[in-house]
């Protein structure tokens, strides 16, 4: 059963509720000084206000009730933020008390509640966790290390878009970003690539890891009414745990080979992110046990390879759409690295226009538009209104960075916006958000940012673009499609066209 036609139903066990007993009692919530929202039905509260899309149905009713909005969802009080100022608050000066997550019901399959990073409470098993993917996986001296891996792999994607170039076949921009993305964090993590040139695995897992994305961002009943989570409503937690399945399986496999190796030959083999993890585990044991690295290895591919890989769609996308935005990127590539030559990590730094071309992405298009939803440990008082305990507190990124209080021309696509200027996406700045902020901003950012730069400059610098079937820039459809990330609703097929050296 869908969402909407679960809400049907309980509209009607709410209806014949309110004829048998005409009364509701307040909740010790709406007694306190709660942000101002539209007013909830009895029982369902406003969940149909979410509609299919949420980040953009929460930003409309935001325009009308308020930056801080309350909003009652079946049985949970929600808080909703959606400007900079007082994100700044929730992530920033209260962080302390707001920094814990709401736990969705999907995430709780294979116990991911107790053990992944993304989802476990502030705690020492947190820390621990924090502290070993910044020192040995995201910290600079590693990802230098690294360099030649990212380029090897980047070099690869432009290998296979020139072959498509010759033959004039479609590239799909996303699925060819996530197999680079994936052979990235394999290669880091197991020495090994997981999709092969002439494999469809990428395609595979790729669709795996939007499933599971796609069934933590439903609107599920079973979070808003707590009582309905052993009958799975919607059947949401049993299609997240086959999905998670298929993905712990296939860690557990190089987990098992690589341990057997390290038996047979008695000593570290590779000397990778995975043989760290082990030897951590068999130091520390109770720290780091064989559950804990499986699911901290699936948070590092779901998370890694689908933002980044749907980032890069957007910017791609974008360009596209706007061809005077594109042939300025093109320009700065040339003038600084020289036609016919590749991009290197090191020239990012000097190509200003491409860092803003990656900030209007990320402004326009956060890969999570609502973060991860936080939860209050404590009543927290912002701007005279309270947080009150256990409420959900969602981080509206999308709207934040559509507010025309702080972005001229808000939804319009002008990275020239950025140049000059100060902002930033590392948390510092709350106006742009994509990967959050506070203790519980993004672990991942370096590589990502890296990656991200990367590919996309030597993707337009080494080819012209054109889209398939003749479709014209002003006709493209940027639509979303939402879950717990953000991606294009039709995905971008576009066909290569070598540059003239």
């Amino acid at each position: 059963m869908d969402f909407l036609s679960c809400i049907i139903c309980l509209c009607l066990i709410c209806f014949m509720l309110i004829k048998t007993f005409h009364i509701f009692p307040r909740s010790k919530a709406n007694r306190k000084r709660l942000p101002p929202g539209p007013k909830p039905f009895p029982v369902i509260g406003n969940l149909l206000e979410l509609g299919d899309k949420p980040h953009k149905s929460l930003t409309k009713l935001a325009r009308a009730h308020g930056a801080i909005m309350s909003l009652k969802l079946g049985k949970v009080t929600t808080i909703v933020i959606s400007s900079a100022d007082i994100a700044k608050q929730v992530l920033q000066t209260h962080d302390r008390f707001l920094a814990d997550r709401t736990i969705p019901d999907a995430i709780r399959v294979y116990n991911s509640d107790e053990f992944s990073l993304p989802w476990i409470p502030i705690s020492s098993r947190w820390r621990s966790l924090r502290k070993i993917c910044s020192g040995e996986l995201f910290a600079n001296r590693i990802l230098e290390a690294n360099e030649d891996v990212r380029h090897k792999k980047v070099q690869e994607l432009l290998a296979e878009t020139r072959q498509c170039s010759l033959t004039g076949e479609v590239v799909e921009i996303g699925k060819a970003a996530f197999k680079t993305t994936l052979n990235l964090l394999s290669n880091t993590i197991f020495s090994v690539d997981l999709a092969g040139r002439d494999s469809d695995k990428a395609g595979a897992l790729k669709e795996l890891i939007w499933n599971i994305m796609k069934e933590a961002g439903n609107p599920n009943l079973a979070d808003f009414f707590p009582v309905l989570k052993r009958i799975d409503p919607q059947g949401i937690r049993r299609r997240m745990e086959g999905h998670v399945r298929k993905i712990m399986a296939l860690l557990d496999r190089l987990i098992c080979q690589r341990l057997q190796s390290r038996k047979e030959s008695g000593c570290i083999t590779d000397g990778d992110f995975l043989d760290i993890l082990l030897s951590i585990s068999e130091e520390k044991s109770e720290e780091m046990d064989r559950t804990t690295i499986l699911h901290l290895l699936r948070d590092l591919f779901v998370a890694g390879t689908d933002t980044t890989s749907a980032t890069l769609e957007w910017a791609m996308a974008e360009l596209l759409h706007n061809p005077e935005v594109l042939s300025k990127a093109k320009t700065e590539l040339e003038q600084v690295i020289g036609k016919g030559n590749p991009m290197e990590e090191s020239d990012i730094a000097r190509l200003p226009y491409l860092q803003a071309v990656m900030k209007e992405t990320f402004r326009l298009h956060p890969v999570a538009p609502f973060l991860i939803p936080r939860k209050a440990e404590a009543d927290v008082e912002i701007n005279g209104y309270v947080i009150p305990q256990g409420a959900q507190v969602l981080v509206n990124a999308w709207a934040i960075g559509r507010d025309s209080s702080s972005w001229k021309n808000a939804n319009s696509f002008m990275p020239e916006r950025f140049l000059g200027s100060d902002i930033d996406f590392k948390g510092r700045n709350f106006e742009l958000i994509p990967f959050g902020g506070g203790r519980r901003i993004c672990p991942g950012l370096p590589l990502a940012i890296r990656m991200l730069h990367l590919m996309l400059g030597s993707l337009i610098h080494t080819f012209d673009w054109k889209l398939e079937n003749g479709v014209k820039h002003e006709d493209m459809n940027l639509d979303d499609k939402f879950g717990l990330t953000l991606q294009i609703a039709h995905p971008l097929r576009t066909v290569p066209i070598p540059r003239l050296k």
